[in-house]
């Protein structure tokens, strides 16, 4: 048979907390510990939950009305190019969101309210402030006449615009260029026409700033053109006085056939005629050498031989000489025709002679000619070499001066350039912010919303609701339910016992169907498990302090006990309070104390409790001090002389805060029943008596939860403690 009370370990000897088998609250999962809070807590929870709703319910009813107009507007990261002018400003990229959070920041910014206050006249309308209920005692708000005065106008102004900029809502469109403009307050044409101002007074503000940075840029361009007009001017003055000290005289640049030719000087142009003037003398030069030289040859120049009176003469002398070789085949040398045609041709040699020699005088003029020109071609263009030499020295300074013409010349025409385009562009208003949808009129209120105000009220009290009831888990230390013995206490749990709401404990007991009875009789089986020989043959009951149902723990062990045919005595260990002699209707004048003094016969000092079935001592008168009695060995010897007489010797002790009785008595018997009042004692007073009990080396067997309500308990125990003992106590009678 299982036992739903029956712990699943028992400690050993001495010790306080016998935790083998119980598992801390630690050790729950996390959803069943808040699971148990709240089953314990419900009541607290659900009523917090249902205020908040009702206080939710109240406060959207009391609401004033609110309508919400949107205006929505396209932001462009890039403006509409009505020009092929740039901007001013610096380009960014297509995915740069910081354009787009500056445009959101700018949309809520102070001064684009109260810019909107001032266009739409609110600074001064005194049934602005009222729809919004803004009150002050500034003297701004003082009506006069009623009108507001002129002086507190700027305070005014910044007033409204902080209440506009509270009312409106800038909310962007996801992965678009999409934002929607919001403003909420109880006229919904006034809202309306506020969304549209919004927006409108956006735009402008947005075409000034551009005019504002053109205008600025063009003023700056502007002085940067006059600086950079007189830098040229000076440079160009320098370059002129420089060129003039040092003589350097350039030509001009010249353009022909699309190319234009750099600036030269006047020495340059003369060394470069000159040295081609030169190369051609040379030339010149080495061509009538090679002639004059070749007309040392006797008739072997090119120039005789092409000379046609040279070649006339020739021709002439070789006809004669034929006509004499002819004449000499005939007649003798001396012959005078013969004789004459050989004057002849002496004549023509003498003849060609002179013109060989006046061809070669002619070559060595020509040559001589060469010479002279080269050489004074080379002299003159040595000078001009020279000349060069220094004009390219002193053009270096002359160089640094058109340098720095030419610099400042193009920044100037670069300069210029830009300051045109502006001045065109800054004429064209561009714009990269339009209305896609004006704000139309709502129809219908934005807020109070009721169900959403009812959920919200629902979620705060439910959540409020559980703080509160950590919180009160946190502070209250009671013990709850029969799971928090082993959890909190440490101490095994032998069983629970419900409140007994009407009647006696010794009628509860009589009767074998009531609940009292069926949770002693599950205690009583389960203490059959503590030891090896099955319940202990002696053991004591105690509880923290007084009326925690200890007496009747012990009264009830021993009737179930008896009933299950044992032989028991109760034995009054409270003499300070003794309480069992009334259960048996007699006095208390032998009990106890009488022994503990030196009585030995026992059995004057007990008597019987017939209807529950066991014999009783009672604790006898009571002593001047318990405990001075109790440190001596009579209280051991007297349990070891009930135990040769009795099966079970149960001792219900005091209590043990406070009294040192207890842990007197704990230590002579062999285990410690510890009563635990459900919902009354805290843990920590629980703890320290359980400390005291360890310290005189008592063992505790477990805890006995007393007076339990199940409705009280923390979620469950209704169903599992929840004392169908009529049937659970008769079939644990028939198993043990």
């Amino acid at each position: 048979m299982v036992y739903p009370d029956r712990p699943a370990a028992l400690a050993p000897a001495g010790a306080a907390f016998p935790t083998a088998g119980a598992a801390p609250a630690e050790g729950l999962p996390i959803i069943r510990q808040y699971l148990r809070i709240a089953m314990r807590w419900r009541y607290v929870i659900l009523g917090i939950t249902a205020a908040c709703v009702l206080l939710g319910l109240v406060v959207t009813l009391l609401m004033t009305p609110k309508y919400m107009a949107v205006t929505t507007v396209e932001i462009s990261r890039e403006s509409d190019k009505v020009t092929d002018f740039q901007g001013v400003q610096r380009d960014a990229g297509v995915a740069d969101q910081e354009f787009y959070q500056t445009q959101y920041g700018l949309l809520k910014s102070r001064s684009l309210s109260e810019r909107v206050a001032l266009q739409m006249r609110l600074v001064d309308d005194p049934k602005f402030y009222e729809m919004f209920r803004v009150k002050s005692k500034l003297d701004a708000f003082q009506l006069v006449d009623g009108r507001y005065p002129a002086a507190g106008r700027a305070t005014r102004q910044r007033i409204a615009g902080e209440t506009l900029l509270k009312n409106v809502d800038v909310s962007p469109t996801r992965l678009s260029r999409l934002v929607d403009i919001g403003f909420t307050s109880p006229d919904p044409d006034f809202s309306a026409k506020v969304a549209n101002a919004w927006a409108d007074n956006f735009i402008q503000t947005n075409l000034e700033r551009k005019i504002q940075a053109t205008s600025y840029g063009r003023d700056l361009l502007q002085k940067q053109l006059a600086q950079l007009k007189d830098k040229l001017n000076e440079s160009q003055r320098q370059l002129v006085g420089y060129a003039s000290a040092e003589k350097i005289i350039n030509l001009p640049s010249q353009s022909s056939d699309g190319k234009t030719t750099a600036e030269r000087s006047i020495v340059a142009d003369d060394l470069a005629s000159l040295n081609t003037a030169l190369s051609q003398a040379t030339a010149d030069r080495i061509q009538a050498q090679a002639r004059f030289e070749q007309s040392g040859r006797a008739g072997a120049s090119t120039e005789a031989l092409r000379n046609q009176a040279i070649n006339a003469l020739r021709q002439k002398r070789a006809e004669l000489a034929a006509d004499y070789q002819r004449m000499m085949v005939q007649f003798e040398p001396g012959y005078p025709a013969a004789k004459a045609i050989q004057g002849q041709i002496d004549q023509l040699d003498r003849s060609i002679a002179r013109e060989e020699g006046r061809v070669s005088g002619s070559l060595a003029a020509d040559f001589r000619e060469a010479q002279e020109r080269e050489s004074a071609l080379k002299a003159k263009v040595e000078q001009l070499k020279t000349g060069y030499l220094d004009l390219r020295r002193r053009s270096i300074q002359y160089n640094i001066y058109q340098q720095e013409v030419d610099t400042n010349r193009a920044l100037y025409d670069g300069l210029l350039q830009r300051f045109k385009e502006i001045g065109v562009a800054g004429g064209v208003g561009v714009n990269n912010i339009s209305v896609v949808d004006p704000a139309d009129v709502p129809q219908r209120p934005s807020s109070p919303r009721m169900l959403v105000n009812l959920a919200l009220s629902l979620l705060a009290g439910l959540g409020l609701g559980a703080l509160i009831a950590i919180a009160l888990e946190q502070i209250d230390e009671a013990i709850a339910d029969p799971g928090e013995v082993e959890r909190r206490l440490g101490l095994p749990l032998l069983g629970s016992v419900p409140k007994l709401e009407h009647g006696t404990p010794t009628e509860a007991l009589l009767d074998r169907k009531s609940e009292m009875f069926d949770a002693y009789l599950a205690v009583q089986t389960n203490l059959g498990f503590t030891t090896e020989h099955g319940v202990p043959r002696s053991f004591a009951v105690t509880s923290t302090r007084p009326a925690e149902g200890k007496s009747t723990t012990a009264l009830a062990l021993a009737t179930t006990l008896a009933r299950a045919h044992r032989k028991v005595i109760l034995v009054d260990g409270d003499m300070r309070s003794p309480s069992i002699h009334h259960l048996g209707g007699v006095d208390h004048d032998h009990g106890l104390s009488n022994f503990l003094s030196g009585q030995d016969d026992i059995a004057t000092l007990t008597f019987q409790m017939r209807d529950l079935g066991f014999t009783a001592m009672s604790a006898g008168p009571i002593p001047p001090n318990a405990a001075e009695l109790l440190t001596g060995n009579r209280l051991a010897l007297l349990i070891e002389r009930l135990g040769e007489q009795y099966d079970h010797v149960v001792i219900d002790s005091p209590p043990v805060m406070g009294l040192a009785d207890a842990p007197l008595i704990a230590s002579r018997v062999e285990g410690v029943i510890y009563a635990v009042e459900s919902h009354g004692i805290r843990t920590s007073m629980v703890k320290t008596a359980l400390a005291r009990l360890t310290s005189a080396n008592a063992r505790i067997i477990g805890g006995v939860l007393t007076k339990f309500v199940a409705r009280k308990a923390n979620y469950g125990y209704g169903y599992e403690y929840g004392y169908g003992y009529g049937r659970q106590g008769d079939k644990s009678a028939s198993d043990a």
